[in-house]
């Protein structure tokens, strides 16, 4: 599956287009005006056939939403695992969540605005592993006002604006853009580090 290069081997190559112009459709239209009719047809297949590769298009929300969720706690826990100074590790943790969104920009654009859609039950689950994600960013910046780094906030607002800083790209990231995934993670990284570092860092 192309939704990125984590799962490509784990479906086959007809359902990687499926999922793949799932999510291009999900962008366009919005998760709640897409049908299972109109992912048909963009695949050039029969509506009924489209069942005996999935059994509907909210396997496509959650398993895109799930999957980038994983990969965003992988990089942050391995992150705060190995010791580097917390604006080391800030800068990592942009990276990494930069690179996440980025691989696949229509799946970034779903994950962060079509989650409110799955399930009850897989939203519920979905809302933990968030919660669970800024935990781990609370984690970097309370490791720094411990040091001396970074600035006495507000932890819990500090660390949604830097998610809401970082989710943006999905707006307006262009793989053919002028800036490379590494350069905008940079760049965001040093924005943060702007409002956070105390003036004698």
């Amino acid at each position: 599956m192309l939704v990125s290069s984590k799962i490509s081997v784990q479906k086959s190559t007809r359902k990687a287009q499926i999922f793949n112009a799932s999510l291009e459709l999900m962008r366009r239209m919005g998760y709640l005006s897409t049908s299972m009719r109109d992912i048909a047809s963009a695949v050039k297949m029969e509506a009924a056939s489209l069942y005996n590769h999935i059994s509907g298009k909210e396997v496509i929300l959650s398993e895109t939403c799930f999957l980038m969720a994983e990969q965003l706690l992988k990089g942050l826990a391995e992150v705060n695992d190995i010791y580097f100074n917390p604006i080391e590790k800030l800068s990592l943790a942009v990276k990494n969540h930069v690179k996440v969104l980025t691989e696949n920009t229509h799946a970034g654009w779903v994950f962060v605005h079509e989650w409110r859609n799955l399930s009850e039950e897989n939203r519920i689950r979905f809302v933990a592993l968030r919660d669970e994600y800024e935990k781990g960013f609370t984690t970097i910046l309370k490791q720094g006002e411990d040091e001396g780094v970074f600035q006495d906030v507000n932890n819990k607002f500090a660390v949604l604006t830097i998610l809401a800083s970082l989710n943006w790209v999905v707006e307006w990231y262009k793989p053919q853009g002028d800036m490379t995934p590494e350069q905008i993670a940079e760049k965001l990284t040093e924005f943060i580090l702007s409002g956070l570092k105390k003036e004698n860092n």
